[in-house]
């Protein structure tokens, strides 16, 4: 009974070090983008407990970025929720394409998870998922430190806003979009997937240039999902035929 017990913990603190490991590299990336919107929200006139309780509330550096661009004093508060709810709504596509690979999760460990799902953690779960199952450790593992490194390297942004100045200066602004560049080219699959990107992309300039707001985060997914249906649709008429 003794070894059937360290056997289990063995296992489970692999995972969880698996995890961390596979999660690793983000954290590099996403300390500077913590660090950026600490200093955004800090030149908004937010304090620094207010910046870091936003990062461990929110955890969603896409909508604080915007709710940031958008700050006023007093703040919209409708306009915030409404602009968070169209940045964030992808995490439904997200969480119901991670929830059917979550077997060994039970409802409650799912449900938790669900609540620290981020881009990079979705996405290297989603890498995990196609070589081998997920488990609620390895989940822990990967997630837990990514969310640490979000929220210390917000308050440290914040805190330190008036030293690092403008972060477009030292490049500090081009750490969010290299982070999914790297994402996207990991879920490359060829020709379909380059088509995807391009109607994406297409519908979210578009409608930012005709449409104020954020409502071309929506447009873009949108057009990027009905894509990936069509091609889907494609596929399956080629084998049928």
């Amino acid at each position: 009974m003794g070894a059937l017990f360290y056997v289990t913990e063995t296992n489970r603190l692999q995972e969880m070090l698996g995890g961390m490991r596979s999660i690793a590299p983000l954290i590099a990336a996403v300390i500077p983008i913590g660090l950026v919107f600490g200093t955004v929200a800090a030149t908004k006139g937010l304090s620094t407990t207010e910046a870091g309780l936003m990062s461990a509330l929110v955890f969603a550096g896409g909508s604080q970025f915007v709710a940031m661009d958008i700050w006023t004093h007093p703040a919209a508060w409708a306009s915030l929720g409404l602009a968070a709810l169209l940045v964030n709504i992808r995490h439904v596509l997200m969480s119901a394409s991670l929830a059917a690979r979550m077997q060994a999760f039970s409802p409650r460990a799912r449900a938790v998870s669900m609540l620290f799902l981020a881009d990079e953690i979705w996405a290297m779960a989603e890498f995990r998922a196609r070589v081998a199952r997920l488990t609620p450790f390895w989940f822990f593992g990967l997630a837990a430190p990514f969310y640490l490194a979000w929220v210390l390297s917000s308050l440290a942004g914040a805190m330190l806003g008036a030293l690092l100045g403008d972060p477009a200066v030292i490049g500090l602004d081009f750490a969010f979009p290299a982070v999914f560049i790297v994402l996207v080219m990991g879920f490359w699959k060829g020709a379909d997937t380059g088509a995807i990107l391009i109607a994406s992309a297409a519908a979210a300039v578009f409608v930012q240039h005709f449409v104020p707001g954020v409502w071309y985060i929506a447009a873009g997914a949108l057009a990027g999902l009905v894509t990936a249906l069509v091609a889907a649709g494609r596929k399956e008429g080629c084998v049928e035929q």
